[in-house]
């Protein structure tokens, strides 16, 4: 385990509330190729605040990466659609740039 990835979780143990932290544990999970974990963590990011855009596209390119690109494709979905509810539409044109890549 990555010295960061146990500074992250120790600050995960003090506020799990924290999407940012979550994201991060889950990146560094991502960075080992411990891709499970990955999408493990990324989700427990979207069930703190389901409009973090950025956990749907780094689920979208592990499922791309495992190639599985239909579930990619519907979790790029949704990401768009939480991207335009938050307003966010830099992290929309990246999922749209990562799903064309799956058509």
């Amino acid at each position: 385990m990555s010295e960061r990835l146990e500074q992250l979780e120790k600050l995960y143990e003090a506020d799990p509330t924290d999407p940012f932290l979550t994201y991060g544990i889950a990146i560094e999970h991502a960075k080992a190729e411990e891709s499970d974990q990955a999408v493990r963590w990324l989700e427990k990011t979207l069930e703190i605040d389901p409009l973090y855009c950025y956990a749907f596209y780094q689920q979208a390119k592990i499922f791309s990466e495992q190639g599985d690109n239909a579930r990619a494709r519907q979790v790029l979905e949704k990401g768009m659609a939480a991207a335009k509810q938050a307003g966010d539409d830099h992290a929309h044109s990246e999922m749209a740039e990562l799903l064309e890549t799956l058509l």
